[in-house]
């Protein structure tokens, strides 16, 4: 088993924060995925099919195997079998919309078949990283890909690029109001540009920053204070930051680090995977 990455230089490191490449993860469990406030496409290299489960759905959605994942504010599971041979980008907050040719928002807590966004193009990419010889050979690929189409997309990021520096890496920098007003646009316009781009409000934007940091930290403490860590996190007392866990986690903070601990070497996809039995 491994799992590699790999960061692009500019211009694609303004859009994408790396690319990674998953082999030999396949485990009989399920992983349930908490939200990053961020895009992710993500291929199977093995089986034309990815699927998908949502808590508030009572069946799997099937895909084709290569899907672009949106932002998500709430949970959703995947069945780890799947993961034999996986290949991903992992984008920056609102680094997937000069990909996209549609507005964010419209990918909102779902998933989409690359095809219904790329056309043929998509099926031709996966082709080429499924018949690829080596991690470098498929990286290189993608790279090139997004590349050129970066190059055809239209520009203007710089309003919400302003405004991401603003709310800062954990969501607790300037209000909303504020970040309007330094942009230029009133508040209301502000959020809809921002949700054009990023696929999320503001406000639960910087909400899954917060719940990011405090899941991070938790997690580097033997045993955590949750009232202090609360704190450090910005939250306004402990009662919000475990209302945050059970709606971006399904868990209480204390639940959902005695599940993380008890799986942490079973090798997980990545970080905010948190392995189920069953």
């Amino acid at each position: 088993m491994f799992y590699l990455t790999y960061v692009p230089g500019p211009p694609l490191s303004e859009f994408v924060d790396y690319f990674w490449l998953f082999n030999g993860g396949q485990a009989p469990r399920k992983e349930r995925i908490v939200p990053s406030g961020t895009s992710e496409l993500v291929i199977n290299l093995r089986a034309d099919e990815i699927r998908i489960h949502h808590p508030a759905h009572s069946k799997h959605r099937r895909l084709s195997g290569a899907v672009l994942s949106g932002p998500y504010s709430s949970i959703l599971v995947v069945n780890a079998m799947q993961h034999e041979s996986m290949m991903g980008v992992h984008f920056k907050p609102g680094g997937a919309f000069p990909f996209l040719g549609a507005p964010a928002s419209e990918l909102t807590d779902a998933h989409a078949d690359l095809a219904e966004l790329w056309g043929r193009s998509a099926n031709k990419l996966r082709e080429r990283l499924c018949e690829a010889v080596g991690p470098r050979d498929r990286f290189q690929i993608m790279e090139q890909v997004l590349l050129d189409r970066l190059r055809r997309s239209p520009k203007g990021r710089r309003a919400i690029a302003t405004a991401l520096d603003a709310f800062g890496l954990y969501g607790t920098g300037a209000s909303v109001r504020d970040v309007a007003r330094e942009v230029g646009i009133c508040q209301r316009r502000f959020t809809k540009v921002f949700a054009a781009q990023v696929g999320l409000t503001p406000k639960v934007f910087c909400r899954i920053l917060r719940f990011q940091r405090a899941r991070t930290l938790a997690d580097q403490i033997e045993k955590p204070n949750w009232a202090q860590l609360a704190s450090t996190c910005g939250y306004f007392d402990q009662s919000h930051l475990i209302n945050d866990f059970q709606e971006f986690s399904g868990f209480s903070p204390t639940e959902y680090l005695r599940r993380l601990r008890k799986h942490q070497h079973d090798g997980r996809l990545k970080s905010n995977h948190v392995p189920l039995h069953g």
